[in-house]
């Protein structure tokens, strides 16, 4: 993973952040606002319109009170939905949903029209504007009026998917597939796997974790920049595995200084969640939590739970089928954990063919499902699928399924090619 790569990773965690995009809206309101007077004497020029603020004031004054009670409601709405999403779907779900970055543009161009209306007459009311300001503020007031009402039309155009089913099953696909596709271009973001053929060096440094929580980013990049020549680093968890303060991270084969060390331990980012940056296998569970959700026995959804396993066959055969990069290159120096395709089979339908086991439906779309991975060419995927078939069998007969239901299952043939 490149330098460039790299920031645009760190860059869209913080872009999704709602209250990053608020404070942006905000503070180019307050600009806005204080800017206006440097520009007065141009804006009259070009538009020779003679206002003054007692015509603008009522208009300020109404953009001020009606977008507080708009940000307001739109944000209950918007916490609603996600409590409803949860409670349907997954709690995992509702990370998803907050980084939506429709709800977040919507709500921050409610609050920012407010913080800019508001300020406008902050600063009226303390002299800081010139009569003669009054018609540059009257047509930003009315760009800003105008912003608001396209994103009422975006938000109107939302709600009715908001907190849906639908909605949160969509998201988590469009996550999982985007991360997938990432990996598939990119194998292991760059760098070598860590497998069971790679023999370590008995002499190594030992990192430990600096604090416990979920092991989110490797710097893929800084790790092989840092490290001389002659050192390799061999990281001995992957992204999305929970550690302790003082758990072995890392191991350095070779000889280096404390600087070394210390930039190699700031290499690695832990967090208190699970992120999909790096986490191939996330996405794949979230979907997996849905489907598992539907199948219980207080919301008794087998319909969600077939979408749900749609939704993983696209996914997976769209990563099977995405050829890397020509141009990729290799840390050779820098080795890290990553799931194979049997993993990521298992994170996306081993729950599923345990809690569908005894709906035929489910179990049937399953087999189908496992049918068509092993028919994509990859001959890992088609090993595990064909593994995995067997046991959604074995849970089904344990299930209690009838014989023709059993016979039913066993005619969808899902077989590796030998």
């Amino acid at each position: 993973m490149t330098r460039l790569k790299w920031f645009f990773v760190v860059f869209l965690r913080y872009y999704r952040n709602l209250g990053l995009r608020v404070a942006l809206y905000a503070t180019l309101a307050l600009a806005v606002a204080f800017i206006s007077p440097l520009a007065v004497a141009r804006v009259n020029d070009w538009i020779p319109l003679e206002l003054d603020f007692q015509s603008v004031m009522p208009v300020l004054t109404i953009l001020a009170s009606s977008m507080l009670a708009v940000s307001t409601f739109s944000l209950n709405i918007m916490v609603s939905a996600h409590r409803a999403a949860s409670a349907a779907t997954t709690p995992r779900v509702h990370r998803l949903l907050l980084e939506d970055t429709t709800t977040q543009s919507v709500l921050a161009t409610f609050i920012g029209a407010f913080v800019y209306s508001l300020t406008s007459i902050i600063l009226y009311r303390s002299n800081f504007y010139a009569e003669e300001a009054a018609s540059l503020i009257m047509g930003v007031t009315i760009l800003v009026a105008a912003l608001v009402v396209v994103s009422l039309l975006r938000w109107i155009d939302l709600l009715k998917d908001l907190g849906s089913v639908d909605e949160s099953i969509r998201l988590a696909r469009s996550r999982a597939a985007t991360v997938l596709e990432n990996f598939a271009r990119e194998p292991n973001f760059g760098a070598t796997p860590l497998t069971k053929s790679v023999v370590s060096p008995t002499t190594t440094r030992k990192l430990l974790a600096p604090t416990s929580g979920i092991l989110q980013l490797v710097d893929i990049d800084r790790l092989s920049r840092c490290l001389p020549s002659t050192a390799a680093v061999y990281v001995l968890t992957r992204p999305g595995r929970h550690l302790v303060e003082g758990e072995l991270l890392a191991e350095v084969a070779g000889a280096i200084d404390d600087n070394v060390a210390h930039e190699v331990s700031n290499a690695f980012v832990i967090g208190q969640h699970r992120t999909h940056e790096q986490d191939t296998e996330y996405g794949l569970v979230v979907l997996a939590e849905i489907a598992s959700r539907a199948l219980s026995p207080g919301i008794n959804d087998p319909g969600t739970a077939m979408q749900t396993v749609s939704a993983l066959k696209e996914v997976l055969w769209a990563y099977v089928r995405r050829a890397p990069d020509e141009q990729v290159t290799i840390a050779d120096r820098v080795f890290v954990q990553f799931p194979d395709e049997k993993e990521l089979l298992q994170a996306a339908f081993a729950a599923i063919a345990r809690d569908g086991a005894a709906i035929v439906e489910v179990a049937q779309a399953l087999r189908l499902a496992l049918s068509t991975l092993a028919d994509s060419g990859n001959a890992h995927l088609a090993t595990a699928a064909e593994e995995l078939a067997d046991l959604s069998l074995a849970y089904s007969k344990q299930a209690g399924l009838l014989e023709q239901e059993i016979e039913k299952l066993e005619s969808i043939r899902v077989v590796a090619e030998r």
